[in-house]
């Protein structure tokens, strides 16, 4: 998809979330060597050392040119503060092995205690969260766009009213907003308001993140849901990607993860079939009843003013 800058960011990539040391080196090389041109990291993932070996391997055989990659990270919370964007994002290339990255994020509206813990916590275990505001974040976004360390900048996790209100201070377009978005969660208003303001809109845990550690056996399986079992008989593919297909036909870039060799590759072949009108319009009708949202870190006070969600 075309970013608003002018580069270009592949419809689906690799999400490394939860993807743990030991598997996700291996993992990022084997969807490299099977088509992936998209690698979504982040800082608080804990594992772009290993992620950043892979890329080193994968560059010095000559598998790939860093031109051939999009690579994608994220500022976490704890270095909110504008003066620390540019520190942040030292850390992760350095980790990462890279020069450059092609789009860095600001993962949530929300500020942690600045510092190297990136969950800070008072005497009764209390996340300490702090009233930096997000703009003060992406001025230090900006300031590393400008020094030419990133090639576009972005929001993740960030609501309507936020976005609008970095659009009235940048000087920076908003190339990217990254949200939780599926067949239980498809955010129709916010993609449209960011799609109205030309910015692309990706999806993360388009498969329900069944994985996630807080998950209770009550929630959706978004995998054993009938109408998606249905069409994936009808269609000859799998659930899975039955559900990707759905978000990526709604003008949505794709992060599904998976550390799974037969996975990584049956995620990325979306490419050689379609979902018809008709059983989209019956997908939409169906996810138009549910707003479940399967990824609230608990770490976010739900009451400070920049939590995201309503």
């Amino acid at each position: 998809m075309l970013l608003s800058n002018g580069n270009i960011i592949p419809d689906i990539g690799l999400g490394t979330w939860k993807s743990s040391s030991g598997k996700v080196k291996d993992a990022v090389i084997y969807a490299v060597k099977n088509g992936y041109r998209h690698i979504d990291c982040a800082h608080v993932y804990g594992n772009e050392k290993e992620i950043g070996e892979a890329f080193t391997e994968l560059f010095d055989n000559n598998v790939v040119k860093r031109e051939d990659l999009f690579i994608t990270s994220k500022v976490w919370n704890t270095k909110h503060r504008s003066e620390d964007v540019y520190g942040a994002l030292q850390t992760t290339l350095k980790n990462l092995n890279l020069d450059y990255l092609d789009l860095y994020l600001i993962h949530w509206p929300i500020a942690f205690q600045s510092g190297e813990n990136n969950f800070p916590k008072d005497e009764n275990n209390n996340m300490i969260h702090t009233d930096t505001h997000y703009i003060d974040t992406w001025y230090g976004m900006e300031n590393v766009y400008k020094k030419k360390l990133v090639k576009a900048i972005g929001v993740s996790n960030f609501n309507i009213k936020q976005i609008h209100y970095i659009l009235s201070f940048a000087s920076i377009p908003i190339s990217v907003l990254q949200i939780e978005c599926h067949f239980h969660l498809t955010q129709e208003r916010l993609v449209k308001f960011a799609h109205d303001n030309r910015i692309v809109v990706t999806a993360y845990s388009p498969l329900g993140s069944p994985d996630r550690p807080w998950g209770k056996s009550d929630e959706p399986n978004l995998l054993e849901i009938g109408i998606i079992k249905n069409l994936a008989e009808k269609y000859n593919k799998s659930p899975a990607q039955i559900l990707i297909k759905f978000i990526n036909k709604l003008g949505l870039v794709v992060i599904p993860k998976s550390v799974t060799p037969s996975r990584i590759s049956e995620n990325i072949d979306i490419l050689n079939f379609d979902i018809s009108e008709e059983d989209m319009e019956t997908l939409l009708d169906i996810s138009h009843t549910n707003t479940w949202r399967a990824c609230v870190p608990l770490s976010l006070n739900k009451d400070h003013v920049f939590y995201p969600f309503v």
